[in-house]
């Protein structure tokens, strides 16, 4: 089937990376979230997820990083997602990408009147008309 296919077969890491590796439903469970979220932040770029091969499950590898980006309250210099896109004039989705391509830092709050993600923003960050 693979060959029929043109699937091609799991290769194992050279260094097996550190954490636990589970799946999106028990991921969810243990970050407190529903599964539909856990799959916005995997589309999204918030957290990382592993497939073994193309078009396997998705899997999340719990890592001390990853619980580390949940916070009861956000540390100076992470702004919200409007003020984010405020200071630097662009768009939630360019900031979600940004933060996807690791350009942007992110915290989710998980306490309070404010939860949701918090972005640190750099004054050196590029602007939509950055020259």
């Amino acid at each position: 089937m693979r060959r029929y296919r043109n699937i091609p077969r799991y290769e194992a890491p050279a260094e097996p990376p550190t954490g636990k590796v589970v799946p999106i439903r028990q991921a969810a469970q243990i970050l407190g979230v529903n599964t539909s979220t856990v799959h916005r932040w995997l589309n999204d770029g918030f957290i990382a997820g592993e497939q073994v091969t193309p078009g396997a499950p998705w899997q999340i590898r719990i890592t001390d990083e990853l619980r580390a980006r949940f916070v009861e309250q956000a540390p100076p210099g992470y702004l919200a997602m409007l003020e984010t896109t405020l200071k630097l004039g662009v768009s939630r989705q360019t900031v979600l990408q940004r933060v996807k391509r690791g350009e942007l830092e992110a915290l989710l709050v998980t306490r309070g009147r404010r939860k949701g993600l918090r972005i640190k923003v750099v004054d050196t960050q590029p602007g939509l008309f950055h020259e």
